[in-house]
């Protein structure tokens, strides 16, 4: 019996992607956890691994191919037991939508080809992300994925877990009367917006691209969101980073003013710990440790590699780690647990001389912090005019989870730490 091996949802927000590289050709054997592929999603480069065993019967997606969507079969592998096909190549020059048909290869005993697995269902609107090997056993047990609970790496459904469902169990349908989704919001062509075809380029949108415009479209428009700001004087921030790089020279580490912002913002979690929060439909989910997400901008898009359980590490070890995340994250190199979830993002423009701003929430984290640049400005001190380095930031937060009030009290906090770092430590 031939197996498709279909492209697989590498990260929760993944919609389709580029296979890269092919490790596997027709005719190779491949056994369950072999390496057969690299895919580039919209942050970073995969390996796929094989959930079944068999021999690579056919390659429908060749590689360079790009925008191939999840689910959409990239190989077809021939059962344990089967007589090995005769290979079947990709074509040379690779197109870039990716190919989903591909010539059937003879067989001594040609057997009815597997029907392909079914598409993932919708759970909310969303989709479902279950192994093929599931979805396969899933179609012949009668089983509604909609119903199973998946326990694989980031909820995906996997075999142990439709062995464990009650077979022919399927999804309640839609209530009576329910309200019918709400049509998405038609999308004017530039000409139709009055810009003449021929006066400008095109550069088409890649997988980050569009994954960051559809997430960030969608946060600004459905999170309840209002921005809080304050001033922070941040000499003796400046200052205490001089003898911290004095002390740290030998070891070859260098902390900068965003690595003691990360600090300061996992310590200020811990002290209000309501603002360490995620919505959900189920109730608001109160973090135990701050994972800080710091926003990387890259060729192409942003992504927020995180600092996990901040509130733990010291200014040398948060140096070094976001040193390397940043890396990693410009060559695509991060790996998925690098790179999702986290409880709180800081965003940091001041090295482009940006006074203030304020960000859109990354879901699903409650709050988003923006910091803008230290410049020296006037201050007042008692009745004197002061000058001093100041720095603005401003703390956008989920309304759904994070009050005003709350919001207000996690700056104080923040502001008391940078103001004098000597406060970090004790």
């Amino acid at each position: 019996m031939s197996i498709d091996v279909l492209m697989p949802a590498l990260s929760p927000t993944m919609e389709e992607g580029t296979l890269a590289k092919w490790h596997v050709k027709a005719g190779d054997k491949v056994s369950s956890g072999d390496v057969i592929a690299e895919i580039e999603t919209d942050k970073a480069t995969m390996e796929v691994e094989a959930v079944d065993e068999g021999v690579v019967e056919a390659i429908l997606v060749p590689e360079g191919s790009e925008g191939v969507k999840v689910n959409t079969p990239i190989a077809r592998l021939s059962g344990e037991g089967d007589a090995a096909p005769a290979p079947a190549q990709a074509p040379a020059d690779p197109p870039k939508a990716p190919a989903v048909e591909a010539p059937k290869a003879a067989a001594p005993d040609p057997a009815p080809a597997a029907k392909p697995a079914p598409a993932a269902p919708s759970r909310a609107g969303g989709r479902i992300f279950a192994s093929p090997l599931a979805r396969r056993l899933a179609e012949q047990k009668g089983i509604d994925l909609a119903v199973v609970q998946g326990s694989g790496p980031h909820g995906r459904i996997i075999k142990r877990d439709i062995d464990a469902a009650k077979p022919g169990a399927r999804a309640p349908s839609a209530a009576p009367g329910a309200a019918p989704a709400a049509a998405p919001r038609p999308v004017l062509s530039l000409q139709q917006m009055g810009i003449p075809e021929g006066s400008y380029d095109l550069i088409p949108l890649d997988g980050m691209r569009k994954t960051v415009a559809r997430r960030m479209a969608d946060s600004f428009r459905d999170v309840p969101h209002f921005p809080l700001n304050i001033d922070i004087e941040i000499d003796k921030l400046l200052e205490g980073r001089t003898r911290i790089n004095a002390m740290l020279e030998k070891q070859g580490v260098k902390v900068s003013v965003n690595d003691m912002v990360i600090k300061a913002s996992a310590i200020a979690l811990k002290q209000v710990p309501q603002a360490n929060a995620s919505y959900s439909p189920e109730g608001i989910a109160m973090h135990h440790h701050a994972d800080i997400a710091m926003a990387v901008a890259i060729d192409g898009g942003l992504i927020t590699p995180i600092i996990r359980a901040a509130e733990t590490k010291g200014l040398a070890q948060i140096a070094t780690e976001a040193k390397d995340l940043a890396e990693r994250a410009r060559t695509r190199k991060l790996k998925p647990e690098e790179f999702q979830g986290g409880t709180f993002s800081v965003s940091n423009l001041g090295m482009f001389g940006i006074k203030s701003f304020g960000s859109i929430i990354n879901e699903p984290q409650g709050c988003i912090l923006s910091v803008g640049v230290g410049e020296k400005r006037p201050v007042v001190r008692g009745d004197q005019i002061a000058i001093a380095t100041v720095m603005t930031v401003t703390l956008t937060c989920d309304h759904r989870v994070v009050d005003g009030a709350t919001g207000a009290r996690w700056l104080q906090a923040f502001k008391i730490l940078l103001e004098d770092p000597i406060t970090m430590i004790v």
